[in-house]
């Protein structure tokens, strides 16, 4: 069987996810595809490399109805090391490797591509700082749902014990809230629009 994270091609890639998936036909395909826009031809069309180009919501219906991420059918990312080879791609993306253009589509800061610009480094800061949040908000439902439990089993400590482990809980809790605040803080005066996620 062909692994799908080497193919050359957009098409061999959705081809090969395809078959690995067990999915055997692109019937089948299509029909795990709500909305009509990835019909059976759109993807017999995509798999024999008559249409190279597909639109991004087609891209992202086919990615989600198999399961992988998109950047798995952009780029052949069991090669690192390759330069792209999507079609139709401008000048700025001349010779960027995979590696480049994955740290480049999920927005590291220190990941192989470097960023060019001063607003290009802060929206990808920004970027980071969403998914911290993001982390940070599941801790701390975490944190007092444990905190809960730990006060509901009368585990105060007494007047001699100086460490318990509601007091830890407590203090990570607290932490934890202290650090979404910074967050959303910092993300809000970036002209973020949070609609109480974080609260």
């Amino acid at each position: 069987m062909t692994d799908f994270r080497t193919e050359t091609s957009i098409g061999t890639r959705i081809q090969a996810v395809r078959k690995h998936r067990g999915i055997r036909t692109t019937k089948e395909l299509a029909d795990k595809i709500p909305g009509g826009n990835v019909t059976e031809a759109v993807l017999q069309n995509i798999e024999a490399g008559r249409k190279s180009d597909p639109s991004v919501s087609q891209l992202l219906n086919i990615a989600k109805a198999l399961g992988v991420s998109p950047l798995f059918l952009l780029a052949p990312v069991g090669r690192p090391t390759s330069t792209l080879d999507l079609p139709n791609l401008g000048d700025a993306f001349e010779g960027m490797t995979v590696v480049e253009f994955d740290a480049w589509i999920s927005g590291e800061t220190d990941g192989a591509y470097r960023w060019t610009t001063t607003d290009e480094r802060s929206e990808r800061a920004q970027l980071l700082a969403m998914r911290e949040l993001d982390a940070l908000i599941r801790e701390r439902n975490r944190l007092a749902s444990n905190l809960q439990v730990e006060t509901s089993l009368n585990t105060l400590p007494s007047k001699d014990e100086t460490v318990a482990s509601w007091d830890t809980t407590q203090q990570r809790l607290d932490d934890t809230t202290r650090r979404i605040a910074q967050l959303t803080t910092y993300l809000a005066s970036a002209g973020w629009s949070l609609d109480g996620w974080a609260t």
